[in-house]
């Protein structure tokens, strides 16, 4: 948005000082022409930028001319990165730090950068959580991210598949994912991911540790998704499709549905084609499919076929001949159908 890289450019004027055009383009990643409008918007909105001319010059801002952004405290200021997401900023303890900082904010913006402001907010919101699922209970986040900030060791009661497991943990970094919070963090050499939900108790067991020596959390994150997938996704079922199977495939199977249309092959006389679907164990798999209906024929491999047929035949013989019941307890085979008029 704009008012964010008007908001950029006054802050690189202000902490590095005289900048060319070419630099602040390059750094703000538009046109040199955007650049020129920008400071024009600032100097219409009350910013002291000075152009200084010559092979040396370039753009500053008015000696001793400063934004009030330096007011924030620490914890507002790295509150600032959940703007836009006041459900888990609450959720770290951060709901009313976040609220002052972006009042602070946004007084210390000129006018016309503050109505802009106000505008971003009133038109644009980000729900992070995924539909039609509860929040996962998270009592011990604020805890386990103050360990986080501090780097202190924690000493936890954790809940697996399994069955629980005590275990101390140097905790790295914390991700919010379709809105469950997960905790990257160092326990007996080996970064492991955890659920935040299941930790059943949380306490400190000392520190500071030593965080990894270039330790990347958006990094590992991206990595062990990736491997989770391919752990998970290890066969391949051929399906047909239904023009309406087509639609229903990404919703149900995500960028897993997404890849395999891409490479669907021709559609039919009828508007079926072809695809191979990455999917999950074979019990996983035939639940998985079933959701998709009459829409979808499992060609293959046959043991999954054989699979979803015999749950299909389950199901035909669990409501054959199922008749329905009048209030006045006589039966009506064809009662309760939705039959149009």
């Amino acid at each position: 948005m704009r008012a964010d890289r008007l908001l950029s450019l006054l802050l690189l004027l202000q902490n590095r000082g005289l900048m060319t055009a070419a630099g602040l383009a390059a750094e703000l990643e538009v046109s040199v022409r955007t650049v020129y409008r920008d400071v024009e918007a600032l100097g219409a909105a009350g910013v002291p930028v000075r152009a200084e001319r010559g092979p040396e010059g370039g753009y500053r801002l008015v000696e001793g001319y400063r934004t009030r952004l330096t007011g924030l405290t620490d914890a507002e200021a790295g509150s600032l990165f959940l703007a836009g997401l006041p459900g888990p900023a609450g959720d770290l303890g951060l709901g009313a730090v976040l609220a002052s900082a972006q009042l602070k904010v946004e007084a210390a913006l000129p006018g016309e950068l503050a109505d802009q402001a106000r505008r971003v907010r009133e038109r644009f919101h980000l729900d992070a959580p995924a539909w039609f699922r509860d929040a996962d209970p998270v009592p011990h986040l604020e805890r386990i991210s103050g360990a986080v900030w501090e780097r202190r060791v924690l000493r936890t009661r954790y809940r697996r598949w399994r069955g629980e497991v005590d275990r101390e943990v140097c905790p790295l970094g914390l991700v919010l994912k379709g809105g469950i919070w997960y905790l990257v963090a160092l326990s007996e050499d080996v970064v492991r991911t955890y659920r935040v939900s299941r930790f059943q108790a949380v306490e400190e067991a000392g520190g500071p540790f030593t965080r990894p020596a270039g330790f990347d959390l958006a990094a590992y994150w991206a990595e062990s998704s990736r491997r989770m997938e391919a752990a998970l996704r290890q066969g391949t079922a051929r399906l047909r499709l239904s023009p309406r199977g087509r639609k229903l495939l990404p919703m149900q199977f995500g960028a897993a549905g997404v890849r395999a249309l891409r490479e669907a092959g021709p559609p039919d006389g009828e508007g079926w084609v072809e695809v191979e679907l990455s999917v999950e164990s074979e019990a996983v798999a035939t639940g998985d499919l079933l959701r998709l209906g009459t829409e979808a024929e499992v060609l293959g491999p046959p043991g999954l076929r054989r699979a979803v047929a015999g749950a299909v035949a389950v199901l035909a013989e669990r409501y054959a001949g199922e008749e329905s019941e009048s209030r006045d307890g006589t039966v009506r085979p064809d009662e309760g159908r939705c039959v149009g008029r």
